[in-house]
């Protein structure tokens, strides 16, 4: 049943929030890609990232979801924003509810390769981002910290 307190430990119908971590990652003017093996958002480009774990604090969460899913280490991370991530079923039950802090950073050396829940990893030049049908809130965010990084 959906947000059943049994589902407590599910990403699936859960019964708080799951706080998790995007991370914006530059290499020079592009930033990194990986295109979404699972759900949420399967099969579409997003920035790497996923869920914190308990006791684990947000850079760390940053720093080792970058290396599962892409190889790749990144500098010092930046917060660029926090964002929510619900999704509803067909009868208004919330499937996934997501809080995303999202960090930016520089990438550490070497090409990214696709691990974990990637099944492809990349730098894109911003011109491109728009047509690669991602979340418009990632894009956004992208926007942002890029804005950011402008600034300093």
């Amino acid at each position: 049943m959906p947000n059943d307190p049994s589902h407590a430990d599910r990403r699936l119908y859960p019964v708080r929030p799951i706080v998790g971590v995007g991370v914006i990652v530059w290499r020079g003017a592009e930033v990194l890609l990986i295109k979404r093996a699972r759900p949420p958002r399967a099969g579409q480009w997003s920035l790497p990232g996923g869920a914190q774990t308990l006791g684990e604090t947000i850079d760390d969460a940053a720093r080792r979801e970058v290396a599962e899913e892409t190889g790749l280490t990144i500098g010092p991370t930046r917060l660029v924003t926090c964002v929510d991530l619900i999704d509803r079923d067909d009868a208004g039950a919330v499937r996934y509810h997501y809080t995303l802090v999202d960090l930016t950073a520089d990438a550490g050396e070497g090409p990214p390769r696709p691990g974990d829940d990637a099944a492809d990893a990349r730098f894109f030049p911003p011109e491109a981002l728009p047509g690669l049908g991602m979340w418009p809130l990632t894009l956004e965010v992208i926007e942002q910290a890029r804005r950011m990084r402008d600034r300093a």
